[in-house]
């Protein structure tokens, strides 16, 4: 998921174009929404699938968008009558205007998918309504260019008490966003245009963090995951290099085995959108392991996997 800093400063920027000056809360209001999608990190237990589920439910557009704001809205209206009965409102805050508090809480929350839609993490936009994972790459999961470009925004907008830079600093992320959509647009098509000539059912094309033009290409075909690398600094419709087809083990009769008995391999599966499988026998037993080949880097691979022990004789 794109880190709440990135998803703060974005509520945050949008505040200080002026906006929240038209209501009392209208600060909060904006990182607030920003965040709130991801009130689903605590509902992990929940019996209902798409609320259980992180960037399910709370991350759609009838869940996050549609559902949400108006609920943060009413929570800040009631803390701010809790407030003015007590006389901790500021002399000189804004009149309170209800309708500019959900507006806000919307604008706010309409931009937590937007962003989680551009890394491959990918999110549920559909969510009750449908499991599809949707997905542009256009973003590493934590974005310095983004974090520079919202923080200057902020910042010089506050010093200039004016909404100008912060104005600029949004339209700056949206052009950057969008440029590097075209990129991974770009590495989508190119296991295809060139060698090694693929057909994939499934590919994400995951950004670095620094050089954000270049690309590493994961892609599933015929039930084999290959890897690549994409740079269009040096070809605007070839991979630079690819590797050989990995199985991805899915129907081998062990992995089915363990999906169908072990809740936590169903759950994961349902999450990862490029499983693989590892299937190490020893005597009686086999441990199968699952991992998803977007996060196949070591550094993070631990954290993306699941296994289970199944007995064999």
């Amino acid at each position: 998921m794109l880190d709440n800093i990135t998803h703060s400063l974005t509520g945050w920027a949008l505040a200080e174009t002026g906006l929240k000056h038209r209501t009392r809360k209208g600060l909060a209001a904006c990182i607030l929404a920003a965040n709130l999608p991801d009130i689903d990190v605590f509902f992990g237990w929940a019996p209902w699938a798409p609320l259980a589920m992180h960037r399910g439910f709370t991350h759609g557009l009838v869940g996050g968008v549609l559902l949400l704001p108006p609920v943060l809205a009413l929570l800040l209206w009631a803390l701010d009558r809790w407030q003015g009965q007590r006389g901790r409102i500021v002399a000189d805050a804004p009149p309170m205007h209800v309708g500019w508090l959900l507006t806000l809480a919307y604008l706010g929350a309409i931009t937590h998918p937007l962003l989680d839609l551009q890394n491959v993490y990918a999110v549920q936009l559909m969510s009750p309504l449908s499991e599809r994972w949707f997905h542009s790459d256009g973003l590493f999961i934590i974005s310095p260019w983004l974090l520079a470009m919202l923080g200057v925004g902020i910042w010089r907008s506050r010093r200039r008490r004016s909404g100008t830079a912060a104005i600029v600093a949004l339209a700056a992320c949206v052009v950057f966003i969008i440029s590097n959509v075209g990129i991974s647009a770009l590495a989508w098509a190119a296991p295809s245009n060139d060698a090694p000539y693929a057909a994939p059912d499934r590919i994400f094309a995951s950004p670095e963090a620094i050089a954000f033009w270049r690309r590493d290409v994961f892609w599933r075909q015929d039930e084999a995951i290959t890897r690549g690398r994409f740079d269009p600094l040096v070809s605007l419709t070839r991979l630079v290099r690819y590797g050989h087809a990995t199985p991805d083990n899915m129907n081998d009769p062990l992995v089915q085995r363990a999906r169908n008995d072990n809740a936590n391999v169903r759950d994961f599966l349902a999450w990862a959108q490029m499983p693989m499988a590892r299937v190490v026998r020893k005597g009686c037993e086999a441990t199968v392991t699952i991992g998803d080949a977007r996060y196949s880097d070591p550094a993070v691979a631990g954290s993306f996997t699941t296994e289970a022990h199944l007995t064999v004789c």
